[in-house]
């Protein structure tokens, strides 16, 4: 640790005079959605998984390598949810300063770009953390955040560093698109502007200003398409048309990927702490000038089993707290939830979910999705832990106001992203493909479309034709009490934040709902389901399958025909998960 203060000091010195003619490598290293992949253990058992731990095993070597003077550390966002250390440092112990804060801090990361999920934490946790960030040195970066009051930047767009005596310009920006899941309470103040042409004015305006020897761009936005048609994943779009930039780091699809082009390279290093993104850039300056440059890029494997001892040592109290919060007993349950029986129909693992939405809210009619497709909460004593399983994420708990026919025309939506017909399909239910995984290459089954996005609805008793067309699979019969469905009624509906703020387009292309303008719609709202989750086993103590599945409250749905579909959506699940 003081070889590395010492060789950052020495360059610093360096740096104040320029730099001198000769040939330079810059080593640009990045994480992005780690998710709270904090430490290497998941609290529970005794398995290891790819943490910072590791990450940072890999980094201290290639520092040593390379020279610390000549790397760069970037992190692209989603760094503050998805895990219960995360949570634990947004929510519960507030008064210390942030896990992540304190881990970026030790691992000298350079730059740290915000992500959608670490603004779904809300103002007064990414607030608490950009300022722990900046008071350690480490700017915090957004730059299409944009001020309403003044029309300036929420959180900065760049910074400048200083590397071997070059100048190097980090960009940041997140995603473009957050105003459609989040509800506007989470980011209030602002607004988040589209990438294009913001980031190329930004860029521009930067090097005029600044003259950087080097230019990185980081944006939390998915690679796309490069069609211009997702403002979500705007990443070949940029790639495509950048000038003036070295590297455009990217994030937020998980796609573990890199693009290499003669003066620019795309790099996205997955998540979970499972890639390290390396680029290299080498530089030839002469008469204090860039003479020339080349760019390359790859991804490095980590390997989970090695990790930086001194760092766990260093936050093993951490790591204990975060542990003993995981594990305290909250409840019971008397079978076992499986959220891949979600896919095939109702099950005890969604009914409990559209139990709690609609008994909290008293809606008539709930949608709901499984948010992880193979979860699994054994029988027995429920922890803490198990909440996160059951639904990982912190989307707060909507009641709108919709017409029969909206309902129906967003279940038509949601199912025609789920199945297909088997008649014309080889014989599969569920609209799968046996396709290479973008994180390893391996050919495997899954789905085509996202499953968070596959909502069931609750209060309703229905069918799912899978032999019809689109627009004609869907068939209420009556609400769970027996009472008449009307295609011109109004009717209350529970849903997550994320889809009411237009999360999976849904209410949107489904319905043709204006999200934009959903408040019109909002009859109330309520906390997190999670909390409401934690609540509801409280209050039960243990959870069986008839509290789960009562369907006075939930009714009834299925795929028809029943004879077609059964055998082959047990084969299509099989195929997914294994037997």
């Amino acid at each position: 640790m003081k070889k590395l203060i010492f060789t950052a000091i020495a360059a610093m010195s360096l740096a104040a005079c320029g730099p001198k003619d000769g040939e330079y490598t810059l080593h640009l290293l990045t994480t992005n959605d780690i998710h709270g992949t904090y430490f290497d253990s998941t609290y529970v058992n005794s398995d290891t998984r790819n943490s910072l731990m590791a990450v940072n095993a890999k980094v201290n070597d290639l520092r040593e390598q390379y020279g610390s003077e000549n790397v760069i550390l970037i992190d692209d966002g989603d760094f503050l949810q998805g895990d219960n250390a995360a949570y634990y440092f947004n929510y519960v112990d507030t008064n210390t300063t942030h896990l992540y804060s304190r881990m970026a801090a030790y691992m000298y990361y350079d730059a740290v770009v915000a992500g959608n999920h670490d603004i779904e934490t809300g103002h007064a946790v990414y607030d608490r953390v950009a300022t722990e960030l900046n008071a350690a040195g480490i700017p915090f970066l957004a730059g299409n955040a944009i001020r309403n009051d003044n029309g300036g930047r929420y959180l900065p767009e760049y910074t400048i560093l200083k590397k071997n005596g070059l100048k190097v310009a980090v960009l940041g920006y997140d995603n473009a698109n957050i105003s459609a899941w989040l509800n506007e309470s989470l980011w209030s103040g602002m607004k988040f502007q589209s990438l294009i042409p913001l980031v190329q004015e930004d860029v521009d305006r930067i090097i005029a200003s600044e003259k950087p020897h080097a230019v990185i761009v980081a944006v939390h936005s998915g690679n796309g398409a490069g069609d211009g048609a997702v403002l979500e994943s705007q990443g070949l779009d940029l790639f495509q048309s950048l000038h003036g930039v070295d590297f455009l780091v990217c994030a937020h699809d998980h796609r573990a990927n890199t693009v290499n082009k003669e003066d620019i390279c795309l790099i996205n290093s997955g998540s979970h702490s499972r890639n390290l993104g390396h680029g290299t850039i080498s530089i030839s300056i002469k008469k204090g000038k860039v003479v020339a440059k080349s760019v390359d890029a790859e991804l490095i494997p980590i390997d989970k089993n090695v990790c930086d001892e001194q760092m766990k040592a260093a936050f093993h109290d951490d790591y204990l707290k975060v542990k003993e919060f995981t594990l305290r007993e909250i409840g019971a349950l008397a079978t076992p939830l499986y959220s891949r029986q979600a896919f095939a129909g109702m099950s005890d693992f969604i009914n409990l979910i559209h139990t709690i939405t609609l008994k909290s809210s008293g809606a008539q009619v709930s949608f709901a999705a499984p948010l992880s497709q193979n979860g699994i909460v054994k029988a027995g004593t429920l922890i803490y832990n198990d909440l996160f399983t059951i639904y990982p994420y912190e989307n707060q708990l909507y009641k709108i106001s919709m017409s029969g026919k909206e309902i129906v025309d967003c279940l038509e939506y949601s199912y025609d992203a789920w199945i297909q017909n088997p008649l014309t399909s080889g014989g599969h239910v569920l609209k799968i493909a046996n396709r290479p995984d973008s994180r390893n290459g391996n050919t495997r089954w899954s789905f085509i479309g996202t499953s968070f996005n596959f909502d069931s609805a609750g209060g309703l008793n229905y069918t799912v034709d899978v032999t019809k067309p689109y627009g004609e699979r869907v068939n209420v019969s009556s609400l769970a009490d027996g009472s008449a469905f009307n295609l011109d009624e109004q009717y209350s509906v529970a849903l997550t934040s994320y889809r009411a703020s237009g999360g999976g387009d849904i209410l949107k292309k489904g319905a043709g709902i204006d999200v934009a303008n959903i408040n019109d719609r909002v009859i109330e709202t309520y906390p997190e389901i999670r909390e409401l989750l934690y609540e509801f086993i409280q209050e039960n103590g243990e959870l069986r399958s008839e509290i789960m599945g009562d369907k006075s409250l939930l009714g009834e749905w299925y795929f028809a025909p029943k004879a077609l579909t059964a055998p082959l959506l047990a084969h299509d699940i099989e195929l997914l998960f294994g037997e």
